[in-house]
């Protein structure tokens, strides 16, 4: 295959963003950018359009952080009550639900799965991890509850959103450029949030079969 320009510079990017965002499994400070030229643009940014393998791998990063917000709520809710984090029924109805999304919108039921399961641990070591640090510190506990039924509408909402990203994304997500990209856009979308070491562990777990999403044809027998 032989990559645009633009798509060697966001590999470049992407290379950079690995060591940022994964290298040493700790959130790191990124270091100070230098100062662009008016009209210039970052790598990334330059081919962050809806038809680029960037502006389709984008959605995923930050979709993923918005869904890992709704586990602050979700902690919140759960907190001194006797809710489990670990919630099967519940994990088995979004899992239905999404593959039946899926099936409709003709992406594959099968991967849109195993994304998911990636988005459901991901939002646990959320949710874990404030309790945690809520039994340790009980001053920093929350003080009132979120109606978790309403919580859920808005995960519902971006499973939906999530879905339709999987569904417009085959071909970048079976690309060998595919992780670099995702680990640009996962890191830029950290900065951009000023997500904490938690939250940061917690969107690379989210992401972790977006790029593995679309199975090779077997090889056809001798």
């Amino acid at each position: 295959m032989q990559l645009t320009p633009s798509i060697r510079s966001a590999l470049a990017a992407g290379a950079a963003a690995v060591v940022l965002f994964t290298g040493t499994g700790t959130a790191v400070a990124a270091p100070a950018a230098r100062p662009a030229a008016p009209d210039a643009r970052p790598a990334a940014e330059a081919v962050a359009t809806a038809h680029s393998p960037y502006g389709q791998l984008r959605p995923f990063a930050e979709l993923s952080a918005e869904r890992l917000a709704t586990g602050d709520l979700v902690a919140a809710a759960k907190w001194g009550t006797d809710s489990p984090i670990d919630d099967p029924a519940r994990e088995r109805e979004v899992l239905n639900a999404v593959a039946e999304q899926a099936r409709q919108q003709g992406a594959d039921p099968a991967a849109t799965v195993r994304v998911f399961r990636d988005q459901i641990e991901a939002n646990k070591i959320v949710q874990r991890g404030l309790h945690r640090k809520w039994d340790a510190d009980p001053g920093q506990a929350p003080t009132e509850r979120p109606d978790l039924q309403q919580v859920r509408k808005e995960i519902n909402r971006i499973n939906g959103a999530l879905v339709g990203a999987l569904a417009r994304s085959p071909y970048a997500r079976s690309a060998p450029y595919c992780a670099p990209l995702l680990t640009a856009a996962a890191a830029k979308v950290r900065h951009e949030r000023h997500l904490d070491g938690l939250h940061t562990v917690a969107l690379a777990r989210s992401l972790r079969s977006v790029c593995a999403g679309i199975r090779p044809p077997a090889a056809p027998a001798p």
